[in-house]
């Protein structure tokens, strides 16, 4: 399986969530996109551009599903919204059910994805790793997915 990886300059929360657009038109079903980064990295700015590539209607307004663990949205394809912050580290990961989110029927996108001990880590993904820095936000992408390795050259980083 290719990897690809590259670095993404956003510099404002509009640049972060035509970033997340990007993310969702590429988005197939399937799809875990893992983000991870400190508070008010832009997580929820990413995922509520990735909603609008999945066509999600706007009158379902994107939130971090913090206390409800996941927020579902309807869409071109389902977008499931994951938010593991709350989540201790000696969480009983087998009674939430997150396998099934995890090999979904829609896109799933699990934030403070750091959180997520390694047997859960699905075998194909898009993981954003997301720093404060001097530009705005510096955005890390790997994946192993050759859909989302296209994302450079739509972000015109080629």
């Amino acid at each position: 399986m290719r990897e690809y990886s590259f670095v993404y300059y956003a510099q404002s929360p509009s640049e972060t969530l035509l970033m997340g657009e990007v993310i969702g038109k590429r988005a197939q079903i399937g799809d875990v996109i893992l983000l991870c980064g400190e508070l008010g990295a832009g997580k929820t700015w990413i995922t509520k551009g990735i909603a609008k590539g999945l066509d999600v209607p706007e009158k379902y307004p994107v939130t971090s599903p913090t206390f409800t663990f996941v927020n579902e949205y309807p869409g071109r394809i389902s977008l499931y919204h994951i938010d593991l912050y709350r989540l201790e580290p000696n969480a009983e990961w087998s009674s939430l059910g997150l396998e099934e989110y995890l090999d979904p029927d829609g896109v799933t996108v699990i934030e403070w994805a750091d959180k997520l001990p390694s047997f859960l880590f699905p075998a194909k993904f898009l993981k954003l790793d997301i720093f404060f820095d001097q530009k705005g936000r510096k955005i890390e992408f790997v994946t192993n997915i050759d859909h989302f390795g296209q994302i450079k050259d739509d972000l015109n980083l080629a």
